[in-house]
């Protein structure tokens, strides 16, 4: 090809994982370059003979390279509205773009075939979000293909990649709108209900889009219900639980300002109901000094795992959270419990929870196997795009 693009050429047989369609490539794979390509630059690939393979951002590092097309192609202004408009189609297919669901994950990275991007919608603003430096690079034909794609019923977009990007990209990697202007006040509408974004200084893109079926699931089984929701953030449990009609809600989390981000929330949609009250606590201080009657818990910790070097801590960090529930849950009482570790496989988590069982000699039952919703595809090719995981067992 003579676009003038540097060429990677892969070791012997060190092309399988790419005709499987994973779109990694490590760097112990890589034989030799035809010139010398920088961080974010787009490579080409071939392997061993000289056969094309694909086109992607090159980044030093363990993870190489990330493909973007496994074909010949230009990664221009057509090829960022053919990925966007397909990710948004099928968010529209999901039924997830309406007057009472304005809230959703537009783009998921690698099963939206963008490796290294995360777009969350929160109505008429889209934070856009960059794990490699060559979609940071990219970031301003994704914000105008964005524009195009939405439409006028995108108003700003909102760049949030300082603590995504590599430490030496620290610098240029300033949170940033892209497009438009901040708005007064940032509601995302997720079935039905009102939530403030922390756009700004909250968690990952400001709110945690990947829960809201494991919520609505929730809301069926709060009526009547003492409800504890650790781990709270900006309240998502606790509002669904509400309107589920629960007798009470408690809501835990260590930040003061999750707490308060928590209770603006719960006004917002249940002005003045007493039977909300928040706590600025730790989780295992709290549960450890709980009296007994709640009887539905939602534990939804930050990841106790990045690394597969704290592998063994983590789950011994699940156990004991776990352990802590069941010993003081009500008898009959629901638990959802869930691990957004990535390394945490799905059999590494539900050994957790059953040596947390073990432990408490209480019968405990699954009643749903839980995950990250539709919004949130993962590739058959690329597994590792499935991190959340959940259970929710019945604790007698």
């Amino acid at each position: 090809m003579s676009n003038g693009l540097c060429k990677l050429y892969l070791k012997p047989r060190k092309e399988e994982s790419l005709l499987r369609f994973h779109p990694w490539i490590f760097s112990g794979a890589v034989a030799s370059a035809s010139g010398r390509a920088e961080d974010g630059d787009l490579v080409e690939v071939y392997d061993a003979g000289g056969r094309f393979m694909g086109t992607g951002h090159y980044q030093a590092g363990s993870i190489t390279v990330r493909i973007l097309s496994f074909r010949p192609a230009t990664i221009d202004h057509s090829f960022w509205m053919e990925r966007l408009g397909a990710a948004y189609g099928v968010r529209r297919a999901l039924g997830l773009c309406a007057d009472d669901n304005d809230t959703f994950r537009l783009v998921y990275g690698e099963g939206d075939m963008l490796p290294g991007l995360i777009v969350d919608v929160y109505g008429s603003m889209a934070v856009v979000q960059a794990h490699s430096v060559g979609m940071h690079r990219s970031r301003m034909a994704v914000a105008a293909a964005l524009k195009e794609t939405l439409g006028d019923g995108l108003r700003c977009v909102y760049y949030k990649s300082e603590g995504t990007l590599p430490p030496r990209m620290a610098s240029s990697g300033e949170n940033a709108f892209l497009l438009g202007e901040a708005p007064e006040e940032a509601i995302a509408v997720e079935k039905g209900l009102r939530f403030h974004v922390d756009w700004q200084k909250g968690q990952k893109t400001g709110f945690f889009v990947d829960q809201r079926e494991n919520r609505a699931l929730l809301e069926g089984y709060a009526r009547g219900r003492q409800v504890l929701n650790m781990f709270c953030y900006t309240g998502g449990f606790s509002v669904y639980a509400m309107r589920g009609d629960a007798a009470a809600v408690h809501s835990v989390d260590s930040s003061a300002r999750a707490v308060g981000l928590t209770e603006r929330n719960v006004e917002l949609n249940f002005p003045g109901d007493a039977r909300h009250r928040a706590f600025a606590a730790d989780a295992f201080e709290f549960l450890g000094g709980m009296p007994g009657g709640y009887d539905l818990i939602a534990l939804d910790p930050p990841a106790f795992a990045k690394r597969r070097e704290v592998l063994r801590n983590a789950l011994l960090g699940y156990r004991k959270l776990n352990a802590l529930a069941m010993e003081k849950i009500a008898a009959g009482g629901i638990l959802f419990t869930f691990s957004c570790s990535q390394v945490v496989s799905r059999n590494d988590f539900r050994l957790a929870i059953f040596s947390a069982a073990a432990q408490t000699g209480r019968h405990v039952r699954i009643l749903h196997q839980l995950t990250q919703p539709a919004d949130h595809p993962v590739s058959i090719y690329h597994p590792e795009g499935e991190y959340l995981k959940g259970l929710v067992v019945l604790v007698e």
